[in-house]
């Protein structure tokens, strides 16, 4: 006789008392399959960490009640992930950007999964890189749908964080985003972290078909329409947004998922500019710097429109995360180095002909670099662009050296500055050397 299918419920509430409130949440099977009680799993957090996960999942959104999810239960894997753990302060860990409980490490470590590859591809790459001890993977929105891409990863892997990094949003809209980040919540058991971002004009109008519009304020809009569905579901209360450029009036409750089991995904928001990451502060988890970022940038412009942002909407910075995919030039013999300092010049030639990316050049001066650049992209002259790069501009916006001497660049960089940090290489990085720029950020 096969065994029954075991039921579970779970609740989560959230209180208001005069130290600002707290969460908590559990988790836990009646029964198992074979008839055996489970004991509850708790989570709680301080008024601190309010404001980031209740045991992983976001609880700012939740009202008290309960709720069945018989259709599956909560694995053990996921009760060990609604144990407590720290929002995304530069200090801690979890999904939503904080760094490594491990205080030698500075920031939590990613992987820059390929999406444009077969989905069954990028599966069995996830597995290798949670093998390799990296904290997360992301998966960008190119020749394959990213979603598809962590959808596979899910069920080979058991403890990175999955994110798309990312989705665009605009070629979307906010049912249909709040649908596909849900889902991808269950099947990766809390570890999903959505990342949207707005593409450009062009690809919106005539690869998408999709309207184009005042970017920032209708990705402020789009995040908020996503989260007024994920709470129409989780409190079964009427659907009602309505915005400028979105609206959702109808969920009735045969189309309604009901709540999550693990919450709702954190949103994160990719910016260059200061009016998009100023949103990222205002309705985001975190921001998703551009590769084209230097430390400068991200300390002179970047982190201080993300506080701007947060004030502006009543929240504390120091709970958003902020991710940078960083330059990387690295090789172990010179000739590997000289190769992988070419290969950066020119990506670092290509993002600067574009004229979104001038604002970063032109905080450090280069702005005739980016006109000259501009001009060789229209006469197509893609080999010489890299030529224009100096080795002051590489050193600007890539580290460069041994993987010691990276891994130390990086963290002399970003420590204390960014919440997740992941490679970018326009090379291909041999498994070896990957390692031991990983183990050289982690002091080992």
């Amino acid at each position: 006789m096969a065994a029954s299918k075991p039921t579970s419920s779970a609740r989560c509430t959230a209180s208001s008392s005069s130290d600002g409130g707290a969460c908590s949440c559990e988790a836990w099977n009646p029964t198992t399959v074979t008839g055996a009680p489970l004991d509850p799993v708790e989570a709680r957090v301080t008024r601190a960490e309010r404001q980031g996960r209740c045991g992983g999942p976001p609880c700012r959104l939740r009202r008290s009640g309960s709720y069945d999810t018989a259709a599956g239960g909560v694995s053990p894997a996921a009760a060990s992930r609604l144990q407590p753990r720290h929002d995304g302060r530069r200090a801690g860990t979890g999904q939503d950007g904080g760094v490594s409980d491990d205080a030698t490490v500075p920031f939590l470590i990613d992987a820059g999964g390929d999406a444009g590859t077969d989905p069954r591809t990028f599966a069995g790459g996830a597995a290798d890189i949670e093998a390799a001890g990296y904290d997360g993977i992301f998966a960008a929105e190119t020749s394959h749908d990213p979603f598809i891409a962590l959808a596979a990863a899910a069920m080979r892997t058991e403890r990175v964080s999955l994110m798309t990094g990312i989705a665009v949003a605009f070629a979307r809209n906010p049912m249909t985003v709040a649908e596909t980040a849900n889902d991808l919540q269950l099947v990766s058991e809390g570890r999903f972290i959505l990342g949207l971002g707005s593409q450009i004009k062009p690809h919106i109008e005539h690869r998408f078909s999709m309207p184009w519009s005042a970017p920032a304020a209708r990705m402020r809009e789009f995040v908020a329409a996503v989260r007024a569905i994920w709470s129409s579901w989780e409190t079964g209360e009427r659907l009602a947004f309505e915005g400028e450029h979105y609206r959702h009036t109808l969920m009735t409750p045969f189309f309604s998922p009901g709540p999550n089991p693990f919450g709702t995904p954190p949103i994160w928001i990719a910016a260059v500019g200061e009016k998009m990451t100023e949103t990222a502060g205002a309705v985001a988890d975190g921001v998703l710097a551009h590769t084209f970022t230097t430390e400068r940038y991200l300390r002179e412009v970047t982190r201080p429109a993300l506080e701007r942002g947060a004030a502006s909407a009543g929240r504390d910075a120091s709970t958003l995360g902020i991710s940078i995919p960083a330059f990387v030039a690295v090789g172990e013999t010179d000739a590997e180095l000289a190769a992988a300092i070419q290969a950066t010049k020119a990506q670092i030639a290509f993002y600067g002909s574009t004229p979104a990316y001038l604002p970063v050049l032109a905080l450090h001066g280069w702005e005739h670099v980016h006109e000259k650049l501009h001009a060789a992209s229209k006469r197509g002259e893609w080999t010489q662009m890299a030529e224009l790069v100096d080795d002051d501009m590489l050193r600007a916006f890539s580290a460069v050296g041994s993987p010691a001497e990276v891994a130390s660049q990086l963290r002399e960089r970003f420590s204390g500055l960014v919440t997740r940090l992941s490679f970018s290489a326009g090379y291909p990085i041999r498994p070896e050397v990957q390692a031991a720029m990983l183990a050289g950020l982690r002091g080992e």
